[in-house]
C-alpha cells in the first residue's frame, strides 16, 4: 500500500493507540500520526490550531473526561472519522457526524485494511473539504449498509422496561415462545421469532448456534470441542442449560468468533 496521509488519533488507552500506530504502518509507511489526544478537551484544543494537518481522525467514543460526541458540539469537525471503540450501541449517533466507519474493538488489521481502502475509495471521489464533507457523509452511510436493532422493549407487571444490547445474554425459543434473558439471569418473553431477530441484530454480535439460541459474543466463557465434531458452549453469567452448536454451523461459529466475516 502505499497510502499517504497523517492522521489524529483520539483515544486515552496507550496499548490501544501503540496498536493501532503498529496497524497504520503496516498498511503503508506513508502515514503519519500527526497526533494523539486522550480526552475530550485536548483534542477540541488540539483540532482548533492543527485541524489543516490532518487528512482523517480515529476517535474512541469513550474518553477519560467524557464521551468524544461532546468535542463535535465544541469545535466544527471538518475531517472525516473513523470510530473505534468497545461499543455498539453508538453506530448511529456516529453517522450523525463525520463518520465514515465504525469498528468494534478488539480491532484486527483485516478491519483496518477495510475501513482504510473505504477512506480511499471515498476521497478518490470526494476532496476532503468543508464543501464536500456532507456529500462524504452521506456516501458513506449509504455504504455502511444496514443498522441493527440494539434495543428492546420489554413487560414487566404494568411497566415497560427497555434493555439495550449490551445487557442480553442471549435469546431462547421455548415452543412458541421465544426469550430474551439478560446478564442479571431475567427471562422475558418478546415478540420475536428467531428467525426475525437474526434479521435485525449485528451478526457480529450475536450469533445463532442452533434452533434454540441465538448468543451475544460478549457472554461466551468457554468453547469445548464436543462429541461429533461439533461445540459446547458456557456462557458468562452462568446459564445452567446445555448450548450446543450444531454440526453444520460449526465453521461459521469459528469464523464469526475470531472476527472474520460469515
Amino acid at each position: 500500500m502505499s497510502l499517504s496521509l497523517k492522521v489524529l488519533i483520539v483515544e486515552d488507552e496507550t496499548p490501544a493507540v501503540e496498536k493501532l500506530q503498529r496497524y497504520l504502518q503496516r498498511y503503508s509507511n506513508d502515514i503519519k500520526v500527526a497526533g494523539v489526544c486522550d480526552s475530550v478537551a485536548q483534542s477540541v484544543a488540539w483540532l482548533e490550531s492543527q485541524q489543516a494537518d490532518v487528512d482523517l481522525i480515529f476517535m474512541d467514543i469513550q474518553l477519560k473526561d467524557g464521551v468524544s460526541f461532546g468535542i463535535f458540539s465544541q469545535v466544527k469537525v471538518t475531517k472525516p472519522v473513523i470510530f473505534i471503540t468497545a461499543y455498539n450501541e453508538y453506530a448511529l449517533e456516529a453517522f450523525k457526524v463525520n463518520s465514515i466507519d465504525y469498528l468494534l474493538k478488539p480491532v484486527t488489521f483485516d478491519d483496518l485494511h477495510t475501513s482504510l481502502q473505504k477512506f480511499e475509495n471515498l476521497r478518490s471521489q470526494f476532496v476532503i473539504k468543508d464543501t464536500s464533507l456532507d456529500k462524504l457523509k452521506n456516501l458513506a452511510a449509504e455504504g455502511a449498509g444496514r443498522t441493527y436493532k440494539n434495543r428492546f422493549m420489554v413487560k414487566v407487571g404494568d411497566h415497560i422496561r427497555s434493555i439495550t444490547s449490551d445487557q442480553i445474554l442471549l435469546f431462547f425459543a421455548d415452543g412458541r415462545d421465544v426469550y430474551l434473558v439478560t446478564q442479571q439471569s431475567r427471562k422475558f418473553i418478546i415478540d420475536f421469532t428467531l428467525e426475525s431477530l437474526e434479521e435485525v441484530l449485528d451478526p457480529a454480535i450475536f450469533f445463532r448456534a442452533n434452533r434454540t439460541y441465538i448468543l451475544h459474543i460478549q457472554c461466551i466463557q468457554d468453547v469445548v470441542v464436543y462429541s461429533n465434531s461439533r461445540l459446547k458452549i458456557a456462557m458468562q453469567p452462568i446459564w445452567d442449560k446445555e448450548i450446543i452448536v450444531s454440526r453444520e454451523k460449526v465453521s461459521e461459529f469459528k469464523s464469526w468468533f475470531d472476527g472474520k466475516p460469515v
